[in-house]
């Protein structure tokens, strides 16, 4: 407490370097840009000499004796950036005993020496390597992306004729927005020989996917073969192949794949231009950055709707989330229409959409923290996703399975919590063979093509007679035990 008392009557300084070799020096030159009271406190004569004749406040003592700081102002923040671990260590600890409000950051070589400078009251442990190899990791991919980028544009601005913009079936945010930012690169890399046309499959059901399309005014066609071959190029986002949730045949020549998930499949030796990045949370991040580096000018709307398509895609940053998606959408949030955005979050629930939640409700059944849910035939297959967003909130549900049946399939959405278990894999596994399946671990969907069970006539009977082996047999996968299946 004396010592506490004397520290508000004694001179202070609001920077300390302990330690000026290499790394201590960038540091002091990085703060001399935006400060001038700074303090330096080295062993070496020779160096302490050179600094003062740069007329920098400098004084030489061992930092690794107790009383190094005896006739010394007050240090604010210290910097310990000695290539001795002890006497990094010893300082920690004189200062935070001399002046416990001090914030100190201390220099480490491995691991546990960081952790003894923390547990000594460093407020942030600096370890070189780590950095290091942090700022090699953030520098090639940011060269990759520029090329990467780059690479796009140019042969977009090569090319003339028509590029058909393919989503995949059913296309939400992040597919929709996608398509949307391409056709703008498009345009701006060769706006006068090459139009784009953008395409979709199944039906764009969900009120807010809807109400996206609308209020951005994204032109949008009913995929067709006479409409494919008037396209002169044909590009893939958020898709990773031809016939891998899309209609596509699988031989189709696709010339561009922009996509994020991780199937595993990616465009034959035909595709001029594929990048795959599983790593990230959204496609529409991909876009954004590809915007981004090539200095593109972004508009509300596009901007609007890439922010959507990746907050949407990582459930508001909440799950496969990465700093890169974080950096792009901060690159985005200054550019969109903060009203036009909040019309796209929040539109009005249909009729439909109520009942089906209300469905899923009634005719849930829990197993093992595993929930399943037979909604029976629906018409919008995008009310299934906003039931199991709604039940895998359930208080004891770490798993949820809701299915239905449309005109031309068996629907599966599904929701997962536990860690230990990536559902994407997992639909893929039981149900990849005989349709569509896959996506995150924490998010996936399957869908059946009616034409497997084409001699049953009655649909409802169909859904009861084919989910019950089916559902046995994802149990069977995530190690479920056969008790009380019946139930389900």
């Amino acid at each position: 407490m004396a010592d506490s008392a004397q520290n508000e009557t004694m001179e202070r300084v609001p920077y300390a370097v302990l330690g000026c070799g290499s790394t201590g020096y960038h540091v002091l030159q990085e703060l001399r840009s935006s400060a001038n009271n700074i303090l330096v406190i080295d062993r070496n004569d020779d160096r302490v000499r050179e600094l003062r004749d740069q007329g920098i406040d400098a004084v030489r003592r061992d930092i690794s004796a107790m009383d190094f700081l005896a006739g010394l102002p007050v240090i604010e923040i210290a910097f310990i950036l000695t290539g001795d671990n002890e006497a990094n260590l010893s300082a920690v600890r004189t200062l935070r005993d001399k002046n416990p409000n001090a914030r100190i950051m201390a220099r480490a070589s491995d691991p546990l020496i960081a952790r003894n400078l923390e547990e000594a009251g460093a407020d942030f442990v600096l370890n070189q390597n780590q950095l290091m190899a942090k700022a090699a990791v953030y520098q090639i991919n940011k060269i990759y992306a520029n090329r990467v980028s780059q690479r796009l544009y140019s042969l977009l601005a090569s090319w003339e004729g028509t590029l058909g913009i393919i989503t995949h079936k059913n296309p939400d945010p992040d597919a929709i927005s996608s398509a949307l930012a391409l056709a703008v690169i498009a345009k701006n890399a060769n706006p006068n020989r090459l139009v784009s046309r953008i395409f979709y499959d199944g039906i764009i059901g969900h009120q807010a996917n809807r109400t996206l399309v609308n209020l951005l005014e994204i032109k949008m066609e009913k995929i067709d073969p006479p409409a494919l071959q008037e396209c002169t190029y044909l590009a893939l986002v958020d898709s990773p192949a031809p016939g891998v949730n899309n209609s596509l045949p699988p031989k189709t020549r696709v010339h561009i794949v922009i996509d994020h998930h991780q199937d595993g499949k990616l465009g034959d030796s035909g595709t001029l231009f594929v990048d795959s990045r599983p790593g990230l949370g959204a496609t529409a991040s991909i876009l954004a950055q590809y915007m981004q580096e090539l200095d593109i000018s972004v508009d509300k709307a596009v901007a609007t709707g890439l922010l959507y398509g990746i907050r949407s895609d990582t459930r508001d940053f909440s799950r496969n989330v990465t700093p890169q998606d974080l950096n792009n959408a901060a690159f985005l949030l200054p550019l969109t229409d903060s009203d036009l955005l909040d019309q796209i979050m929040s539109p009005s629930l249909s009729e439909e959409t109520l009942d089906v939640l209300g469905t899923a409700i009634a005719h849930r059944k829990i197993q093992s923290g595993y929930l399943f849910s037979n909604v029976g035939y629906v018409r919008n297959r995008d009310a299934l996703p906003q039931a199991a967003d709604l039940l895998i909130s359930l208080e004891g549900v770490n798993t949820a399975l809701v299915y239905g049946i449309s005109d031309e399939a068996i629907i599966i959405s599904a929701r997962n919590r536990d860690v230990r278990l990536h559902i994407g894999n997992v639909l893929q596994e039981a149900f990849g063979n005989i349709g569509d399946a896959g996506g995150h671990p924490s998010m996936a969907a399957a869908t059946i093509p009616l034409s497997y069970f084409n001699l049953v006539k009655s649909k409802e009977d169909l859904l009861s007679l084919i989910m019950e082996p089916l559902i046995s047999r994802f149990t069977d996968i995530v190690g479920l035990e056969n008790e009380g299946r019946n139930g389900v």
